[in-house]
């Protein structure tokens, strides 16, 4: 059933020319002749992604507070370990090895609560427009959720290119990282919970 999905696409074809879509978008954040890649063909049983066999080959079960700035009992906030570009980069995950489709009941109602809360908490820094809530499971097979601030104003980085600009932009001053990284983690225990 997967091949409906492929046989549409030019796999190992010479890249078609852009012809709309995000390249032409104002957010965008790249400008000249840009060339669309050959589509390489499946894989297919794909790669394992990282703790794919377990808590034991997963790098967060591994060291479950590495990074953490701020937990719960079920929940662990991580940092990305490198400064960001924009006001705030950081990873909700479960302290317990689970995929998405895993997540206990009790666990998932407790999630959009927890997410509103670090979204308030991560406008309480000020100077946020909009935080981006992304699950995206390639990399990894423990679930994390990823939250990106927007700075207020820079209205060129709204929408889904917000990441690239990230990228790609300066980062932060390291002490202003670490500072951002401490309110926002005490904004965040007002709640409840630990600060790392």
């Amino acid at each position: 059933m997967a091949d409906r999905f492929l046989t549409h696409l030019p796999i190992g074809e010479p890249p078609v020319p852009f012809d709309g879509g995000m390249p032409g978008w104002e957010i965008f954040p790249f400008e000249g002749e840009l060339r669309v890649k050959t589509l390489d063909p499946p894989v297919v049983p794909e790669p394992p992604r990282d703790g794919e066999d377990g808590p034991e080959t997963c790098f967060i079960c591994k060291d479950p507070l590495a990074q953490t700035i701020w937990s719960d009992e079920h929940w662990v906030l991580r940092h990305t370990a490198e400064p960001s570009a924009v006001p705030v980069v950081v990873l909700l995950c479960p302290r317990e090895h689970y995929d998405f489709v895993e997540l206990p009941a009790g666990l998932a109602a407790e999630l959009v609560p927890l997410q509103q809360r670090i979204e308030r908490a991560i406008h309480a820094l000020g100077g946020v427009a909009r935080v981006h809530i992304e699950k995206v499971g390639d990399g990894a097979r423990h679930l994390h959720w990823w939250f990106i601030a927007r700075p207020e104003g820079l209205t060129q980085l709204r929408g889904s290119c917000l990441v690239m600009w990230d990228d790609v932009l300066p980062k932060q001053p390291v002490e202003q990282w670490r500072t951002v990284l401490r309110e926002l983690a005490t904004h965040l225990a007002e709640g409840g919970g630990t600060v790392h």
